[in-house]
């Protein structure tokens, strides 16, 4: 399944010359790591890609093009672990900033949300380790819910009662 991922995706960036530019982060991260599973002498192809999450291309690359967006008062944000891997928690924010005057993220924030794909068996595992941060949550309004990977949405979405999205889906709606 690696080499065929390396070749559609070879093949969809001209051969490494456009980006590959995903939606999930922990897709991002998945894909920056696809070399531990492909053979040696895919190494090169793979190299020459270069893997771009969509929150940080949008932060560098779209936010300056964009018309001003409207703007929310109070934006609950819960980055990721894959977040965290890529490095890209500045470009989280810097995006969530763009919609919203007041940003916040939980001091109890983690990689709680679903314990990766194990939340889709186990809920049990997502409910025990977001509770504190759901409580957290829950003790403030908000006027949207966000972060950038649709299973840590489902997560929280869960465990608050409260319908998190992508935060590219609020940039969206507030520059429309």
């Amino acid at each position: 399944m690696a080499a065929r991922t390396l070749q559609a995706l070879w093949e969809a960036s001209d051969h490494g010359r456009l980006p590959v530019v995903c939606d999930a982060s922990s897709c991002t991260h998945g894909l920056q790591q696809l070399a531990d599973a492909l053979p040696e002498p895919d190494h090169a192809r793979f190299t020459s890609l270069d893997f771009v999450d969509s929150v940080a291309f949008t932060a560098e690359h779209l936010l300056p093009a964009l018309p001003q967006p409207r703007r929310l008062a109070r934006l609950a944000l819960h980055p990721t672990c894959s977040t965290v891997h890529l490095g890209i928690d500045n470009a989280l924010h810097t995006v969530a900033a763009a919609v919203s005057d007041e940003v916040t993220v939980p001091d109890n924030w983690g990689c709680r949300a679903f314990a990766g794909d194990r939340g889709l068996l186990h809920p049990e595992i997502t409910a025990s380790a977001t509770a504190v941060q759901a409580k957290e949550i829950t003790g403030r309004t908000y006027d949207a819910y966000a972060s950038c990977n649709r299973t840590c949405e489902m997560g929280m979405t869960r465990a608050t009662g409260r319908p998190y999205r992508h935060v590219l889906e609020l940039l969206d709606e507030a520059t429309a």
